[in-house]
């Protein structure tokens, strides 16, 4: 029996997933929470009772509380860290480059077929990576593709320039100098092949590489 820790911010999302769950005879939901926090003390009340968590079934984007990729990163520093299985709707560049850096044993998206998501669940519980076919294709299309791919560091810039922040500011949040901000940008920019932050922006929102700004 595989036991799950089900994350996410929205009730019925949770129950559903329940139940979804719940008509597969191998799985067994043991416990939920709304958010990031709610999820580490779920697993280490767990672990208290000698009753761990196998696999943990998480959101990215959880409102106010703890996100996804936090929660990821805290439960996989735990001395013995259950698999962190994302299950999201988000599927740009640096939503699944942030979950994998964070830990994450597989992403998936919540519109796969209960299917594909009881074969990710089983994957992550067996040690295994699980990815959504549409996540794998983008990893391998960054790989692939001749054109080169902004690096993490760069998506991160780009997600603070969607933001409205000044070169200062985002120096300041990205704990490097304005120089190195600058610097990053014209690289940002020859690999989009735009010439200000708008266009940067714009583009990387075209191509799924951030959300854009919200």
């Amino acid at each position: 029996m595989i036991r799950i820790l089900l994350v996410d911010d929205h009730p019925v999302v949770r129950a559903g997933l329940r139940a979804m769950l719940g008509g597969f005879e191998e799985f067994d939901v043991v416990a939920e929470a709304a958010e990031g926090a709610g999820a580490i003390r779920e697993i280490e009340r767990l672990a208290t009772l000698g009753e761990p968590v196998d696999v943990v079934l998480m959101d990215l984007q959880m409102g106010a509380g703890m996100d996804g990729v936090g929660a990821t990163r805290r439960i996989r520093a735990m001395p013995t860290a259950p698999p962190v299985l994302i299950l999201t709707t988000y599927d740009t560049d640096a939503d699944i480059l942030a979950a994998v850096e964070a830990g994450a044993s597989g992403y998936m998206l919540k519109d796969a077929p209960p299917e594909q998501i009881r074969a990710a669940v089983q994957a992550a519980a067996a040690g295994e990576t699980a990815l959504a076919p549409e996540v794998a294709a983008r990893l391998m299309g960054r790989i692939r593709n001749p054109a080169p791919a902004l690096s993490a560091r760069e998506i991160e810039l780009v997600e603070l320039l969607a933001t409205g922040l000044a070169n200062k500011a985002i120096a300041k949040k990205m704990f490097i100098s304005e120089a190195t901000v600058k610097t990053h940008l014209v690289h940002i920019y020859d690999k989009l092949g735009v010439d200000n932050r708008t266009a940067a922006i714009a583009a990387a929102t075209a191509r799924r590489i951030i959300r854009g700004p919200a």
